[in-house]
Formats: C-alpha cells, structure tokens, sequence
C-alpha cells in the first residue's frame, strides 16, 4: 500500500498508459535518440580504451583486468587516473571474440552502469527504503532525538528489518571500498592543475566559490543540456577570483533552489510531499558527491557522465513539480502541450548530440563554440586537421592552443613536428626545446628534438636527445630506430644496426628498422647477413612488400634470380604502383639476360615515374643492347 501511495500516476493522469506501452514508447524515443550513431567511428577516448588497450588482446590474462585502470593500465601506478571498470573492458573484450569489430554498444553501457553505479545504488536503496517504504519523517526523528524522547523506540520509524538491512548495506559497502583501495595502491590518482583548476588554487574562498559553481553548472546542464563539450579542462572555465564576479549569480540562484526543495522537504505538513521531495533530493545529491570535490580532488571541472544518476531525482522533482502544477493550472492541454514540448526538445538535443559524436571531426569542432577557450579542443580539432593531411589548418589549432596554454607540451610537440616536416626547423627546434624545458621526462618531445638536430646537423646533440629519451622511456621502438639513422649518417655501422636490432627486440613488426638494417648490410657488401636478415625479418612481417623488396635485391645481387623473381612479383602484387620496384625487377631481368621482360619493367616504371633515378640510364643501356643485338641478327 505505501508503494501505491507513491506512485505519481494519478498527480498526472494526461499520460497514463499499459505498462507494457509505455515500455514500448520509451524505447522507441530511446533508439530515436541514438539510432544515428550506431555506426560511428572510434572516437577522442575509444582510441585509448578501445583501440590501443592491451586487456582487450587475446594474449592478456583475464586476471590482469581486475588489477588494471580502464585504459589498461596498472591501477596502482602513480601515473593510473583510477578509473576502475572491470565489468566494462569484460564486455568489450567479450565483443572482440564474437566480431572483428566492437558494435554491442548497449551491453557495454549496461555493464559500464554495473561497474560504476553499484555502490551509489546500494545507498540509494536504504534512502529508499528509510523514506517510502518506511514512511521516514527527518524532521521528526531530529526532533525526538535533540529531545531525547523515550517513545522513540514506539513511534514505529523503523520497520521490522530496516535497522539489519541498512547495517549489512553500509559494511558491504565499507568492504568493498577497502577493496578498492587495496587494488589501487592504497593512494590517490595525481592530477595536474589543468584537470581541475580550481582544487590547486591556495585561497579557501576561491576553491569554494568555484566548486560552488561547478554544481550550478552541472546543475544547468541538468536543465538545459545545450552546452555539451568532451572535455571541460584547460581554461574551459575562468576561475572565479572575487566576488565582483556575475557568475556568483548562478551559485546563488542554485542554492536558493536547493534550500527552498530542503525546507520543503523537511517541514512540509504534507507527509507524502515530504517524502517525494526527500526522495528527489537524495537521489539528486547523493550520486554526485564523489564528483563534488567535497572527499578527494577529482580530475574534471564537469564531466557530463557525473549527471547521469542525478538525473533521476530530477525527474522525479520535475515530474513532481508538474503534478502540483496540474491541480492549480485551468488549461491542462497547455500544460500537457508543455511537458511534450519539453519531451520533443531533448530528443531533438539527443539526436543532435548523437550526431556529433560519429566522428572525431564533428565532435571537436561542436565544442568550439562551447569552450572556445579550451586549449585542448584546439589542440584536438588541431589533431584530426594533422592527421588528415591538412597540415596548414593544423598549425593554426595548434598554434591557438599554445596561445591559450603557454605549457601545453603535447601542442608544441605535434606542431614542432609539423614545421620539422616543412623544413621549418629554427622554429621547430625553439618549440621542442622548450617543451622539454617545461617537462624534461617528455620523452617524444626529445626524440623529435633530435630528429630536428639531426636535420641541422649538430649530431651530437642530438645523440644526446636520442639517448635522453630512452632514459624516460626504456622501451622506445622508434627512438632506436631515428639513433640508428644518425649512426649511420655517421658512417658508425655497428652502432645503427645494434640500433635497429634493439627497436627490432622492442618491437617485431617495426619494418623499418628491418629495412634499414638489410639495406645498410647490402651497401656495405654483406650480403649473406643481409639474407639472413631479411628472411628473419618476412617471418615476422609476411606481408610486408616493402621487405619483399629489400630482400629480392639482395638476393638478386647474391644470383638467386629465380627466388629474387618471386620476390619482386610479389611485392608488385602487393603495390603495382612504387615505380622502384618495377625498375628494380627490371635490372634483375637485364642481368639474367631476359631482356624482353626487362624491358617491359622498365617501360611501366618510367611511366609511372619519367624522373625515377637510374631507370632511364638503365633503359638506354638496354635500348642499345637490344639495337645490337637486332643488327646482328640482320647479319
């Protein structure tokens, strides 16, 4: 009976439908809302999580997921932000064996909820039960006990099992926050200021005013869900430093709200208002307080995924705020008109947002106009530019988020790349030494610091790069393989192929440091190690054509003309456009004295490429051998 009393059914009776229509239409809304994007690309964290995580690899143990961070990380290592989502990485691995690609997204955020909401929701059940099913008025126990009133225990507050349940509820939850701790090393995730400005401020007041204010902003959201951004750090939001300040406003206005819905809640003459009210509250307030910076900094200013249990008070307070709106108004249609129209808004923000989050394109470009202040949006939209093709648009992204960010290290990094590319190198080399300077553990940072060096060559500074970023990254595949070029500008051959070996040993399937090695053991007349290394290296890597080619050359040199054959064919399979190999198998023909077939390579090669080195000179050579030969046949 006291279920039925809550049931807000009858407060608005406009929308009364059969539960099992009802069930039906919220999910038809549900696929209206995300049916757009069920085919979208892996986008801005997919990478991390989905692509690259290596706990979604067959080869890792299952044991190893509950011991690391949802990025594949280790939870305990001070570098982990401790997102801690076992159940989640389970279902996309899960997916990785019924499909070569991840597409059971509603699984995913199934067992995501599980993983993440579980602890919440068992407080949840107790607010529940404490004041619905047992009709809990706060106001009243206060009362009782600040008077110490010995009918306490006859009041009949506490059902049979309350007290037991919320007992074994709160040491069950105890228990698996000693879990949680233990597995995550016993300490806290480490941010930067830029995750979260405003917990590195050293006023109390400013950290205060600014929390403040990012609950009105989450509550907002809440409201009006029209800012959305995937990422609300890096200057997204301006600290609030006084009180001068408009923003004040909205903290202000959010907890006047919050204190008129606490009042009512608690001194309401209405027991069943109170108790809806309460209800609303706890579940608004409750599921975001480990965001709100109250028990440990956190490492995002907002982040819609925080709102989404809260959102379930808010409706319950908006669904209840209708209802006692529906008994004073006279023109119910308007109103009913009112709550679809609200309903047709949101599913049209939904589709819209959906929309966006296709492609990594449309989804940073949508938060320029929300945090247009946001380095790293810059930064992103800078990214995708870059690895289009579109280096020119980059470098304006790029330069805005240093701009904006001063120490934004990752900004300097790809755009020092970038002007490296373009033979910019002064200004290449100005970025990334002073990214290095901001952060000297940066290890690519250094690695295209040398590479630059290199470029103006002043090797031994950049040695000294190669060599500084192995220090901070001791597996770094192609920090050995960039060290193995700069030996070899050296004419210091053992050095670059131990190089190479070594970004071979670090990474197998590195087929230029493979290539690099048989083509310098080639050069320089070795041509035996050059074969054994090629072969070792097409083991690795079959389907390489590029050391197909390598390996055909050597053992063209070596006479192995049928086997060198073999190889070029089959690398011109593989990319029947690269004009060397063409021009290569043609000289291989010139020398075994197929000169028809010769000919034909070198024809297909200079026209897929008239300026190709050697080819002409080759085919010249060819043309006149084969003119004597006619005249000798004409004798």
């Amino acid at each position: 009976m006291a279920q039925s009393e809550f049931n807000l059914d009858h407060e608005i009776s406009w929308f009364v439908l059969p539960s099992y229509w009802a069930k039906i239409i919220v999910g038809l809304i549900s696929c209206m809302c995300f049916a757009n994007s069920y085919d979208g690309d892996f986008v801005f964290d997919d990478s991390e999580a989905i692509i690259n995580n290596k706990d979604l690899r067959a080869e890792t143990p299952l044991g190893d997921l509950w011991h690391h961070d949802f990025w594949g990380g280790k939870l305990s290592s001070n570098t982990s932000h401790k997102s801690y989502r076992p159940l989640t990485v389970l279902t996309f691995r899960l997916q990785g064996l019924l499909a070569e690609q991840t597409c059971c997204v509603p699984c995913s955020f199934c067992c995501l909820s599980l993983a993440t909401v579980k602890p919440l929701e068992k407080g949840l059940n107790a607010v529940f039960d404490a004041l619905v099913i047992n009709k809990l008025n706060i106001l009243e126990l206060i009362q009782k006990v600040l008077h110490t009133d010995k009918s306490l225990e006859n009041v009949g507050l506490f059902k049979k099992g309350l007290l037991f349940r919320i007992t074994l509820l709160l040491s069950g939850g105890a228990t698996m926050l000693c879990m949680r701790w233990r597995i995550m090393g016993t300490g806290p995730p480490a941010f930067t200021e830029v995750d979260n400005p405003a917990s590195f401020a050293d006023s109390l007041f400013v950290r205060a005013i600014n929390y403040n204010y990012y609950y009105s902003l989450n509550a907002w959201l809440l409201l009006c869900p029209w800012w959305l951004c995937f990422d609300w750090s890096m200057g997204c939001i301006p600290l609030i430093k006084s009180v001068s300040d408009w923003r004040i406003i909205a903290l202000a206005a959010l907890w006047f709200c919050l204190i008129a819905l606490i009042c009512q809640a608690l001194c309401s003459q209405d027991s069943h208002k109170r108790r809806i009210l309460t209800l609303g509250l706890g579940f608004l307030i409750i599921p975001f307080l480990p965001a709100s910076n109250l028990f440990f900094r956190v490492g995002f200013v907002v982040a819609e995924r925080v709102i989404y249990l809260p959102s379930i008070g808010y409706c319950m307070l908006l669904t209840y705020g209708f209802s006692l709106l529906s008994k004073q108004a006279k023109k119910k249609k308007m109103l009913a008109a009112a709550v679809l129209g609200i309903l047709l808004i949101n599913v049209l923000r939904c589709v819209i947002r959906s929309n966006q989050w296709r492609s990594e394109e449309q989804l940073f470009r949508s938060a320029l106009s929300v945090c247009p202040l946001n380095a790293k949006v810059h930064y992103n939209v800078g990214k995708n530019l870059a690895d289009k093709g579109n280096q020119t648009a980059a470098i304006k992204y790029y330069r805005e988020a240093v701009r904006l960010n001063p120490k934004y290290v990752h900004a300097m990094n790809n755009l020092g790349n970038i002007l490296k590319e373009r033979n910019e190198l002064q200004e290449a080399e100005g970025l990334l030494s002073l990214a290095v300077q901001i952060q000297p553990d940066f290890a690519a940072a250094w690695m295209n610091l040398g590479i630059v060096q290199n470029s103006l060559r002043r090797f031994e500074e950049a040695e000294q790069s190669y060599w500084t970023a192995i220090k901070h990254r001791k597996k770094y595949p192609d920090c050995y393989y960039n060290l193995g070029r700069l030996y070899a500008d050296l004419n210091r051959h053992i050095d670059a192929l131990n190089a190479w070996r070594n970004a071979t040993v670090l990474k197998p399937e590195h087929s230029l440091a493979w290539n690099n090695m048989i083509i310098l053991l080639d050069n320089t007349g070795n041509l035996a190690q050059a074969e054994a290394v090629g072969r070792e290296a097409l083991e690795l890597i079959p389907n390489d054509h590029s050391l197909m080619f390598s390996l055909a050359n050597v053992l063209g040199k070596s006479q192995k003309y049928k086997e060198s054959e073999a190889l070029f064919l089959k690398a011109i399979k593989a990319n029947p456009n690269a004009a060397s190999y063409h021009g290569n198998l043609a000289v291989l023909y010139h020398r075994w004295g197929n000169l028809d077939l010769a000919k034909k390579h070198y024809e297909v090669s200079l026209k897929l490429d008239p300026a190709a080195p050697g080819t002409k000179e080759n085919y010249s050579l060819l043309k006149r051998k084969l003119e004597q030969l006619q005249k000798k046949g004409n004798v």
